[in-house]
């Protein structure tokens, strides 16, 4: 199945927070047709976990909001050669910004964030 967005951790973060951006996302959240990278789910776990706070009913409406796509061997060889094409010419550009690049490449989506480290591959980012 094919998606036309991929949920990034930034703007699940505003999505939830109620923000400005937020409300932007919301329109790419809710509309059926997106996809989360369950490296999302992992940052957003911790996240909530470093700020005490429960995680369950927010992942709930994850879930039920949007397709969980897995990595797999396809995904992680492709987010191997974005990373290493990434990190030398963006600074701190993470495994996790490479894995949702390479599933937004895979499922030919755009990524739905405000995550700086995406700001220059317009082709790809839908910016919240």
């Amino acid at each position: 199945m094919s998606y036309e967005y991929i949920i990034d951790s930034y703007a699940w973060v505003e999505y939830f927070k109620g923000s400005n951006q937020g409300k932007i996302a919301r329109d790419f959240i809710e509309n059926k047709q997106s996809a989360t990278s369950v490296i999302t789910i992992a940052e957003l776990s911790e996240k909530y976990e470093r700020e005490q706070r429960k995680f369950d009913e927010d992942f709930s409406f994850i879930i039920s909001q949007t397709k969980i796509i897995e990595l797999n061997t396809e995904l992680s060889i492709l987010a191997g050669k974005i990373n290493n094409e990434n990190k030398k010419k963006i600074k701190n550009w993470g495994m996790a910004d490479s894995i949702i690049l390479a599933t937004a490449k895979i499922k030919n989506a755009k990524v739905v964030t405000g995550d700086e480290h995406f700001r220059n591959l317009n082709s790809v980012m839908i910016n919240v």
